[in-house]
């Protein structure tokens, strides 16, 4: 099997996690998930030798999803100054109709783009402390102040939709739940949007 094959056949294979991942990491934002999936992807590409080699190629991978959001958003962020007096019209389409999944989406949006990629690998990807801050690259103490901040701006937004101490209910699309120390959004698991492939 020729580089390219083994790539494309990891790609084929892990796509839709990685959509899933960026659009909650985006807010329910398809279209710019899917740009930060390609973006992503051409990273892990071009560094494939690296990525197949690596100890913890799941680790390698977040970092580049997480980097490429990032890098997403840096870029929107220039992109948005606009000295019109008025807004154009324009509608966003977040592939999803179920109300608790576009009220989910609604309540990440509110939060800084650093701090929902924190709730982000925490709760939908279950990771310790030490994980995020490895994916994130930031020290564990960062880590565990966005969570805090997080946990409380989410608590005020979703109010009851919190399940304190409860897990989420199952995905069938992750792995089981490890240790968590905050309360857990109780929709952390929301489906992918329809519209996404």
């Amino acid at each position: 099997m020729t580089r390219d094959d083994e790539f494309r056949s990891w790609a084929q294979q892990h796509r839709q996690g990685l959509v899933r991942t960026a659009t909650l990491l985006t807010a329910g934002d398809t279209h710019t998930a899917q740009d930060v999936v390609q973006n992503a992807l051409t990273k892990l590409y071009l560094a494939w030798p690296r990525v197949r080699a690596a100890d913890d190629r799941q680790a390698y991978v977040r970092r580049a999803l997480v980097n490429a959001f990032t890098d997403e958003m840096r870029s929107r962020g220039r992109r948005r100054e606009d000295l019109r007096g008025e807004l154009p019209d324009g509608a966003v389409s977040l592939g999803a109709t179920d109300p608790d999944t576009l009220l989910l989406y609604d309540a990440l949006r509110e939060l800084p783009d650093r701090m929902r990629a924190t709730v982000v690998l925490r709760y939908f990807h279950d990771l310790d402390v030490r994980e995020t801050a490895r994916a994130l690259r930031c020290t564990q103490g960062t880590v565990k102040s966005q969570t805090a901040r997080a946990i409380d701006k989410l608590r005020a937004r979703l109010g009851p939709l919190l399940r304190d101490g409860t897990p989420a209910p199952p995905d069938p699309h992750r792995p089981d739940p490890q240790h968590r120390t905050h309360p857990t959004p109780a929709l952390v698991a929301a489906p992918a949007p329809r519209s996404v492939a």
